[in-house]
């Protein structure tokens, strides 16, 4: 006998006595137990009101919730909608339930004027192309042995100190550094008081057989708070598990102190791709790196989202905009920049360049360029050197990089 499914599957809001519910869908297809905890942290996060389920008569068979943050990209800090715990229940899979949460997720966005980029951390890297998303940034895990991991000798560790603080005494200083150093690094998101509890939520669960949080937070002679690293030991190995520095030297002297820590001979550390660390180093190879994709940007509304970063060149360029899954964005768009003077306008003059929404949202942050997707023919230059000088104003200082790994938006 042929099964036959309903046509459609209705989506709507979430009301709040269906969080469990919704919440059993989601750990049920992340191959988690609801009461174990899988997602008690982000449940404080949550946005009712943005958060969709899809229904099979009464019951939620899928959903997905939007995070409202504020991410920093090249020359400004832009609201970002975080998309997060989307999940398809296996039984329910292959019926266009996905492909349906996208659509209506971009459109509230568009319609409702909200936030006119949205980000995510894809489990797979093959599903979310087809909805306009791109790799806009990667991370490096860096594993390191810590037996070789000397630094270079004359690097400058400052007159500063590092101490060992507990979490209510580090929260507040750790607070005023990620604030400092995120207003220029492009990828790092703002962080209210809630998602400060779920980034330093500290169950046995996220242990995961280490120990508690560490704090090491670098102290200036004045007592200025000027970097600090949150970090975890386990059998041999220090699990960093974030760092940030307000200057040179305080970022230095925090990897002097993670590498000098005795009783472990492995390091893991999750960074950017341009991570400083390996050229403090006096054999490099000593940390290894492995790059993956780490976060995926969509543009909802081109036009806004192009004029709400800066460039780091003047640009004159017109993009033919390809876009099948929000076809309010599709035509050719006159993009200027100069300075802080940025317009992006419809035109019928001749493109110098066709895109589609994907490549653009890969290239948003800076990181990956349209010259290599256009190298790789996934971006069609128009205009010879077209691509060269749109990579070059695209780009930013440092690549960009989430320091949340794949927590993103969760904190």
């Amino acid at each position: 006998m042929t099964a036959t499914y309903p046509l459609t599957y209705p989506l709507r809001t979430i009301a709040a006595h269906e969080l469990d519910e919704w919440a059993r869908m989601v750990t049920t297809t992340y191959g988690q137990d609801w009461h174990e905890g899988g997602l008690r942290n982000a449940a404080c996060s949550l946005e009712p009101d943005r958060t969709i389920a899809a229904y099979d008569g009464r019951e939620i068979v899928g959903g997905a919730s939007v995070y409202g943050r504020v991410m920093t990209v090249p020359g400004a800090a832009v609201p970002v909608a975080g998309i997060t715990l989307v999940a398809v229940l296996p039984t329910h899979r292959r019926r266009g339930i996905l492909t349906a949460m996208m659509r209506r997720q971009l459109t509230d966005l568009h319609e409702s004027g909200g936030e006119p980029i949205a980000a995510l951390n894809a489990a797979e890297a093959t599903i979310y192309g087809r909805f306009g998303y791109g790799a806009a940034s990667h991370v490096a895990e860096i594993r390191g042995d810590k037996r070789f991991m000397a630094l270079r000798p004359g690097i400058d560790l400052g007159d500063g100190m590092i101490r060992l603080l507990g979490s209510e005494d580090a929260r507040l200083l750790l607070e005023k550094v990620y604030e400092a150093v995120r207003s220029t690094a492009v990828g790092w998101v703002d962080r209210t008081e809630k998602f400060w509890e779920a980034r330093l939520a500290d169950g046995e669960r996220a242990r995961d057989g280490g120990t508690t949080l560490r704090f090491a937070v670098h102290l200036e002679p004045g007592g200025e708070a000027t970097g600090y690293a949150v970090y975890r030991s386990k059998p041999g190995l220090v699990q960093v598990i974030e760092v940030a520095a307000a200057s040179r030297p305080s970022y230095a002297a925090l990897w002097s102190f993670l590498i000098d820590l005795d009783a472990h001979t492995a390091l893991a550390y999750d960074g950017a791709v341009d991570e400083p660390l390996k050229h403090l180093l006096a054999d490099p190879r000593a940390a290894l790196t492995t790059v993956t994709d780490n976060l995926w940007v969509r543009l909802v509304d081109v036009g806004r989202a192009l004029t709400a970063r800066r460039y780091s060149t003047p640009l004159d360029l017109v993009l033919e905009v390809q876009d099948t899954f929000c076809p309010w964005n599709a035509g050719r768009l006159h993009l200027a920049a100069d300075g802080d003077l940025v317009t992006c306008e419809p035109t019928r003059a001749r493109a110098d360049l066709r895109v589609t929404a994907a490549e653009l949202g890969a290239a948003y942050l800076g990181g990956t360029t349209l010259a290599s997707l256009a190298a790789a023919g996934r971006v069609e230059e128009l205009r010879p050197g077209a691509a060269t000088a749109a990579s070059l104003a695209f780009r930013g200082e440092r690549a960009p990089f989430h320091p949340s790994g794949w927590a993103f938006p969760a904190f």
